[in-house]
């Protein structure tokens, strides 16, 4: 047997697993994926720029490399949090909740 690699899969020079020739990051589609439980071929049918080589490509590399993506979830959604936290409401977001009162 020979090992391959993730054809469709490039890192960033943050070492940040990105679909290769886009703007995709493979967490970015994982998110997707469990967010809407769709499949492949729906996510396909979602993102017609990529192709179903690269969808299963991220997929597969997000299942090799789960422990390590999931943790670098958790951070970036951790630093989303504290940044709410700290961020104090527009007059946007106090509209909507004026509108929403009604």
């Amino acid at each position: 047997m020979t090992e391959t690699r993730y054809e469709h899969i490039v890192l960033t020079d943050d070492a940040v697993p990105m679909i290769g020739g886009t703007t995709m990051k493979v967490i970015e589609l994982v998110l997707e994926k469990q967010a809407s439980g769709w499949s492949a071929e729906e996510l396909l049918f979602q993102h017609p720029y990529l192709s179903l080589g690269q969808i299963y490509s991220a997929l597969a590399y997000y299942a090799d490399h789960q422990r390590e993506l999931d943790q670098d979830m958790a951070r970036r959604a951790h630093i989303v949090e504290m940044l709410r936290q700290r961020t104090s409401e527009t007059t946007l977001h106090q509209r909507i909740r004026a509108q929403r009162g009604k």
